[in-house]
């Protein structure tokens, strides 16, 4: 039996902790091979060390398939980038807002109950003040999500 690293049982913690986060520490030792100790240091390590910074919800595979979702790329005018980027931020329907590299200056997932209220968000937020311009795609299945 070969001996792990702590970096390796963290690693392995994660990823347990990704798929459940409601997982007790009595499980998460034994999926491990580790004592509960074990766990309750490394998750005490990880939040001290900001690797983990919340736990959050998963929501079932019901309520997302009946989720609209749409990646939108958004090109900025250069002088109002940070405070589009906060109109954007309190936007509920906003699940991810990403800077990124090349043409445009953001990319935005988006999530909405229905197509009619997809549309109205896009125009929402082709209107915001400092948008430039937007591309938008609608996500037709989701292939992998981790």
């Amino acid at each position: 039996m070969t001996t792990r690293t702590p970096e390796e049982i963290d690693l392995q913690l994660l990823a347990l902790l990704r798929a459940d986060s409601r997982r007790n520490v009595s499980e998460l030792a034994t999926a491990l091979g580790v004592s509960r100790t074990t766990i309750y240091s490394s998750i005490e390590r990880l939040e001290r060390q900001e690797t983990i910074v919340g736990y959050t919800v998963r929501l079932g595979e019901d309520y997302d398939r009946r989720q609209v979702r749409a990646h939108v790329m958004i090109k900025l005018y250069p002088k109002a980038t940070q405070a589009t980027q906060d109109q954007l931020v309190t936007m509920p329907e906003v699940a991810g807002l990403y800077a990124i590299s090349g043409e445009y200056d953001l990319i935005a997932i988006v999530e909405a109950p229905h197509v009619n209220r997809l549309n109205d968000l896009l125009d929402t937020i082709g209107a915001i003040e400092g948008v430039e311009r937007t591309t938008s795609s609608v996500i037709l299945a989701t292939k992998l999500q981790r």
